[in-house]
């Protein structure tokens, strides 16, 4: 899978699951229930997650410079954000080619450890996938945002 396919899949499915939360906060706060919220938060929750994970992998492989992998971040923070950021940085060239899964000696750190994440990228897929779930379920204990 492609840099710019795994963003655009991630960046959909991240707006996809904010009008989920936003729907469960409408029927929540107009008193129909609260079931949505309960099925919907969590949802989102790890879709988040999961696209700040995409986010920094693409914004290393791709090179972005600091202000657009921030940009790529806080996208996820406002609804329906992560769709336009995706489609205004795949315009720009920002999504081109594919995974870079080989390095020259002595290059930065975070290419080399890039190289070996998309150079095995089911083992790294799985060993991801523990971390945000890690995470996820942490934040779950923690409890909710704002109350």
């Amino acid at each position: 899978m492609t840099p710019l396919k795994i963003y655009r899949t991630s960046a959909i499915i991240e707006a996809v699951t904010w009008g989920l939360l936003i729907l469960g906060m409408i029927l929540k706060y107009t008193g129909v229930t609260d079931a949505g919220v309960s099925a919907a938060g969590p949802v989102h929750g790890l879709a988040f997650l999961a696209f700040v994970v995409v986010t920094v992998l693409v914004w290393v492989n791709n090179r972005w410079s600091v202000g657009e992998g921030l940009l790529g971040l806080f996208s996820a923070v406002v609804p329906f954000a992560t769709v336009p950021f995706e489609k205004a940085v795949a315009r720009r060239g920002g999504l081109d080619g594919p995974w870079r899964t080989d390095v020259a000696p002595g290059a930065p750190a975070q290419d080399r450890m890039l190289a070996v994440l998309v150079g095995r990228p089911y083992a790294s897929a799985g060993v991801l996938a523990v971390v945000v779930l890690a995470v996820f379920g942490t934040l779950l204990v923690v409890g909710p945002p704002f109350g």
